[in-house]
């Protein structure tokens, strides 16, 4: 089998609102768990309790996600702002 070589360049990474886009979903995350929340009985007897955990495990995670956005725009900031580019 030949080794698979690419024809053309790779396009450059698109860049975006990152830090809005983590933000919004975790408030998302975080809204679903509350709106949950008032009907745990009936997931519970219907043995979906995990889709309220999930909910709040996707929350969790998203404000990991947040303070890791965060530092890596600072880091992304300082390194073109230096004058050596590094």
């Amino acid at each position: 089998m030949e080794k698979w070589t690419p024809k053309h360049e790779a396009p450059e990474p698109l860049e975006g609102p990152v830090v809005a886009t983590i933000t919004g979903g975790t408030i998302l995350w975080f809204v679903l768990f509350l709106a949950q929340l008032p009907f745990y009985g009936w997931y519970a007897d219907h043995d979906h309790e995990w889709w309220v955990w999930t909910c709040l495990a996707g929350a969790g995670l998203g404000l990991i996600g947040i303070w890791y956005v965060r530092k890596r725009d600072a880091a992304i900031r300082r390194s073109t702002s230096s004058p050596s580019g590094v």
